[in-house]
């Protein structure tokens, strides 16, 4: 008798671990179910693929959605929206919302808001304050918790952990592995008047590398002290990523479409403050030393750090002017621009963005196209080539850095655990978002 699934995905090239060729994908009850030649098989639906990349589910581990309290700019559904338009079928969320993630009941508000609500599957990370580190030991271990994030630097109020002494505390609390903005807080308030009014070129010789480098050296002296694990998020600099080369054991590091494609000083004086993120988009030498990182695999995943703000709000005059750009509905054309221009292979990027996040939070059944993993698929045609567009953008901020980019490679389909959520650009499904399951935190 012939095997019945829910969905076939037939004839597509299949990027995996074990390299690329042309197979079908058998999905049943939301899971890969089988491999192979499927022709004899059936099927609820059949999807013809013949042309196209099927790549394990894209994941974006940095997003910043502002739901609650700065939802005018985004929220969970207009940011998940704009994600499985750009390919993505999962996505981790800061806390830096208002009010903060920082403890198990604005967790939990946030997991209902997103539960069946977010059209890409989800988790959040809970911030990290010198009143809750006690408490981080049980907080990461909660339904929706991703990792404990901590802001060395650039932030406000109580999320702002600078000291040695604070961040130690917080490592000696957790047992998983910690997300980290590193940059050196007394370096940047020692720098502050080296910004030009009106002039936001100024922005990476205030937030140099040097303060990058500085934070990321404290940071991982701490963690072989403590022996625990740590994340660094949106590494910048050359120097940081040669550094980290070396203490892969306790680090990973993470590295953005938009330090690997912008640089200055062209950014700033095309886009202005549109091209200003913390930490800044620098030199073409920082951005070349970011490729080699990837070459090397020292950069262990991308992610987007999508931030939005409205026009109005980046309209400012620096630096009275909010740092960030939306993100994760980019990051999948951007990347596969990458690849067709030659700077990393398919596979390289199939690591970075699928099996990459998958070891470094240590997520359950997802990361890979095998059996019994969450049916997660990104569907890609390499040779199609688009112009990025404003219009194009579903986030609420409504603009993108690379409007008016044309790029090779685009994303044409995304599966979220066997639901074909998008296909050619349009929304085909209500929500189903679920939260993500990590193998560390599976009893209960």
């Amino acid at each position: 008798m012939a095997d019945t699934f829910d969905l076939i995905l037939k004839g597509g090239t299949v990027v995996n671990q074990d390299g690329e060729g042309v197979r079908d994908l058998g999905i049943r009850d939301g899971r890969f179910a089988a491999i192979g030649d499927l022709s004899m098989a059936s099927a609820g639906e059949v999807v013809d693929c013949r042309g196209l990349h099927l790549l394990p589910g894209v994941m974006d581990t940095h997003v910043h959605f502002r739901e609650p309290g700065l939802t005018h700019k985004e929220d969970l559904e207009s940011g998940s929206r704009g994600a499985v338009l750009g390919g993505i079928v999962a996505t981790f969320e800061m806390p830096n919302t208002i009010p903060q993630t920082i403890d198990a009941a604005t967790l939990a508000d946030k997991v209902s808001r997103a539960h069946h609500r977010m059209h890409c599957d989800f988790a959040f990370y809970v911030g990290a304050t010198r009143e809750n580190t006690p408490d981080l030991g049980e907080l990461e271990r909660l339904p929706g918790a991703c990792a404990i994030k901590v802001f060395m630097g650039s932030s406000t109020g109580s999320l702002l952990i600078d000291d040695d002494e604070g961040v130690r505390a917080v490592l000696k609390a957790i047992n998983r592995r910690a997300a980290f903005h590193s940059e050196d807080e007394n370096r940047l308030n020692e720098r502050m008047n080296l910004r030009v009014e009106g002039d936001p070129r100024s922005h990476p010789v205030w937030r140099d590398a040097q303060a990058a480098m500085i934070c990321t050296q404290r940071l991982i002296t701490l963690a072989h002290e403590t022996g625990k694990r740590v994340h660094v998020l949106h590494v910048t600099s050359k120097e940081e990523a040669i550094y980290l080369a070396g203490h892969k054991d306790v680090a990973t590091a993470e590295a953005t479409p938009a330090h690997l494609t912008l640089a200055a000083p062209d950014c700033y004086e095309k886009l202005g403050t549109l091209a200003q993120l913390n930490p800044p988009i620098r030199d073409a030498s920082h951005r070349t030393g970011l490729w080699n990182a990837i070459a090397q695999g020292v950069i262990d995943n991308i992610g987007s750090d999508h931030s939005p703000h409205t026009l109005e709000e980046k309209s400012h005059i620096y630096p009275k002017v909010h740092s960030g750009m939306s993100g994760v509905q980019t990051l999948v054309p951007l990347m596969l621009d990458h690849v067709n221009a030659g700077r990393l292979t398919l596979q390289r990027l199939v690591d970075l963005t699928s099996a990459g996040p998958a070891r470094v939070f240590g997520m359950a059944n997802k990361g890979r196209i095998a059996a019994g993993y969450d049916a997660d698929v990104t569907v890609v045609d390499m040779k199609r080539r688009e112009t990025i567009s404003n219009a194009w953008i579903a986030s609420k901020s409504g603009w993108t850095p690379y409007d008016g980019m044309a790029v090779t490679g685009w994303p044409v389909g995304t599966i979220v655990r066997g639901h074909k959520v998008m296909w050619e650009g349009s929304l085909i499904a209500a929500g189903h978002g679920e939260c993500v399951r990590f193998v560390e935190t599976l009893a209960g």
